[in-house]
């Protein structure tokens, strides 16, 4: 089903506005926490152990901000990061319905002749399975080696961007790498951190200590997500540049090229 033109396009236009405005607040937090978390460890490394809090100093906006961090929650009033998560997922995959599932650049007959129905089915099988696949490497041996995860997990991307542009258009495959990169880090906010997170607060409203490794392992979470959000970006973008990007013979070898740059400069960003 196709809509008017006009709806279609002012539809088109508000949420993109929307999308692009909510992943403004979601990447800027996290890598804002990132940021911090990383002066903290300099921090750390640099005080001389003889008890005094470690804290982070800031000047923004004509004030001096001062944070602690601390492994333990505090029963008073918490500030979430949850909902930009939320809406950023949302309102793309509302984009991605009404640009490809209903905007006819999901199927590209010289790379395969199917149907509109098994493309969409295909594309949405990508963001599922991306999700549990991903899902159960982190908490399988694997995940445990930083290293390891990241040579299986990147053969795994450049396998999907290979067999995505083999069966959708390549404008519809690049998307929907970025789209999968997309649903992965929601899910880890909504299914895997802030769990993690409610059981740490829910042990200290009940007299217990929280399991540390429930921060270790929602901070690993969050760390997977800075590096996917980079390369998803580079998706997003490069469908305005169909020449250099997905329209090209090798477009899964260009695609596989724009997520290892996009692994590289988050790690370099991290370090900053």
């Amino acid at each position: 089903m196709k809509l008017p033109p006009n709806v279609s396009e002012w539809l088109n236009l508000l949420t993109r506005w929307f999308h692009i405005f909510a992943a403004i607040l979601w990447v800027g937090t996290t890598y804002y926490f990132t940021w911090l978390d990383a002066r903290f460890q300099d921090e750390e490394g640099s005080s001389k152990g003889d008890g005094e809090k470690v804290e982070v100093w800031m000047v923004h906006s004509g004030g001096f901000y001062v944070v602690e961090k601390r492994k333990t929650p505090s029963l008073r009033r918490l500030h979430w990061f949850r909902w930009e998560a939320m809406l950023t997922w949302l309102s793309g995959m509302l984009m991605l319905t009404v640009v490809y599932y209903m905007g006819g650049v999901m199927v590209d007959t010289d790379v395969r002749d199917i149907s509109v129905t098994t493309a969409v089915l295909f594309g949405l099988g990508m963001l599922t399975v991306g999700w549990i696949v991903y899902d159960l490497l982190v908490q399988s041996p694997l995940g445990r080696s930083e290293r390891a995860f990241a040579v299986v997990a990147y053969a795994l991307v450049v396998g999907a961007a290979y067999l995505s542009t083999h069966v959708l258009s390549g404008r519809a495959a690049y998307l929907h790498v970025g789209a999968t990169f997309g649903t992965i880090m929601a899910a880890n906010v909504w299914m895997r951190i802030l769990p993690a997170q409610r059981r740490m607060i829910a042990a200290v409203k009940d007299g217990r200590a929280p399991d540390p490794s429930e921060g270790a392992r929602a901070k690993l979470r969050s760390k997977h997500n800075t590096f996917m959000v980079v390369p998803l970006v580079f998706t997003m973008i490069s469908n305005h540049y169909p020449v250099a990007t997905y329209g090209r013979e090798y477009n899964w070898l260009i695609l596989s090229a724009l997520v290892l740059v996009g692994w590289v400069a988050a790690k370099i960003v991290r370090r900053a």
